[in-house]
């Protein structure tokens, strides 16, 4: 599996096109959709599913161009099941003073084992930094995709709707934290980093 990450939206959203050359996934894309049309297109891949860690406006901006190029399916939480058409739920019109929104997801996602297309990974859910967060693990290649959940020597707000630091604390330790020391930690915003080097370093919830 290959993982090309490209800064998309306002805040400059990590989007994630996780592939092994023939298909892809597109992993919260916030904005910009014509970088992920335009790298697509170059190395003729083949985009199967939209997923999302969390329906944040900063994460969803370019969900409904590149559903419509690609007549694809977005996949999210059944906790945010509204937030996608409501830009009071997924934060637009309070930090955009614009209205970010499009059409609900066609999947839900659940824990447990999914295969999209040729490429197998988990969903585990991972809430605190909203209700429906939730992680892609991909364990043939060693890697996560933890949304606002983890950071590099950081952590997801808790500030806002829905969120909750005791519970992002829960799904830190008794989750993403589970995950052997040399996955690769590829998080909404940021540099990657690895389950280690959260476990040493991480300054809010240290090992």
């Amino acid at each position: 599996m290959n993982v090309k990450s490209m800064p998309a939206g306002p805040l400059g959203t990590n989007c994630y096109i996780a592939h092994n050359r023939e298909h892809a996934l597109i992993v919260d894309p916030g904005g910009d959709p014509e970088k992920m049309i335009q790298y697509l297109t170059e190395e003729k891949l083949e985009p199967k599913a939209i997923l999302l860690t969390h329906a944040h406006f900063d994460h969803i901006g370019g969900v409904g161009e590149l559903r419509a190029h690609y007549n694809l399916d977005v996949y999210l939480h059944e906790n945010e099941a509204s937030w996608l058409e409501n830009p009071q739920y997924n934060g637009s019109s309070l930090f955009m003073g614009s209205e970010i929104v499009t059409d609900r997801a066609e999947q839900v996602l659940r824990p447990g084992k999914f295969q999209i297309g040729t490429i197998p990974f988990e969903v585990i859910h991972t809430p605190g930094h909203s209700p429906g967060s939730v992680s892609f693990i991909f364990y043939d290649d060693g890697f996560v995709i933890s949304g606002d959940v983890l950071f590099n020597q950081g952590i997801g707000r808790t500030d806002l709707p829905g969120g909750d630091i005791q519970t992002l604390e829960a799904s830190i330790r008794d989750a993403l934290y589970q995950l052997p020391d040399h996955y690769t930690v590829y998080p909404g915003h940021g540099p990657e980093t690895t389950i280690e080097n959260e476990k040493q370093h991480n300054p809010f919830f240290p090992i």
